[in-house]
């Protein structure tokens, strides 16, 4: 597991074991990610997502606390992944960086409760499926427009972006900001730590 620049956010790199038949990997490990973060990810909801070429998704957050971790992979074709820091005072707010997940090198990402995730599919078809610490719940989901000048994210430039019509008309971190709808650093290190104390008892 490897940390991204941006806090909490973690990529993992699994071991392929090919042979004539195909390939083995173990796409996501427990161990490894309480390892890394400090405490466990419950699964109370698991999405696949179909897009087709150029579909981008997000950026989506949920209120902390709870928030919603996610643990995302890309099992067939290819996307741009991306985390950003919307927590209002962390030192990387409004930092984003942005992995390629794809069928070839099977790597998995975690985003930590309270950042922001997005992705854009790559390939003609790509297919992404993530594990989700809590249930969606709309009153608690948001989203940042993920086309803001002012968070700069370096899309493909040959890929058209397609988004949603939610999405289409979301605010940009600045307005999220001004609104009150962002997470507060503070209270997603007091539920961090709320969940690391809980994985110790």
């Amino acid at each position: 597991m490897k940390e991204l620049s941006v806090a909490d956010a973690y990529l993992f790199t699994p071991a392929l074991h090919s042979d004539e038949r195909g390939t083995f990997l173990e796409w996501f490990r427990a161990d490894r990610l309480a390892g890394a973060v400090g405490h466990g990810l419950d699964l109370a909801q698991a999405n696949c997502s179909v897009s087709r070429r150029g579909v981008l998704r997000g950026v989506h957050f949920a209120d902390v606390p709870p928030g919603q971790a996610k643990y995302v992979t890309c099992v067939a074709g290819a996307v741009l992944d991306v985390v950003v820091d919307i927590r209002v005072g962390s030192p990387t707010f409004g930092t984003w960086e942005a992995v390629e997940l794809d069928d070839r090198t099977r790597c998995g990402l975690y985003v930590g409760e309270g950042l922001g995730h997005a992705f854009m599919a790559l390939s003609e078809q790509a297919t992404v499926i993530y594990a989700c610490s809590e249930p969606y719940a709309p009153r608690r989901e948001h989203g940042i427009h993920p086309l803001d000048p002012g968070l700069g994210i370096a899309w493909p430039r040959d890929v058209e972006p397609l988004l949603s019509p939610k999405d289409a008309v979301a605010p940009t971190l600045a307005e999220a900001r001004d609104k009150g709808m962002l997470p507060q650093y503070d209270d997603c290190l007091a539920h961090y730590a709320k969940l690391r104390a809980r994985s110790a008892v």
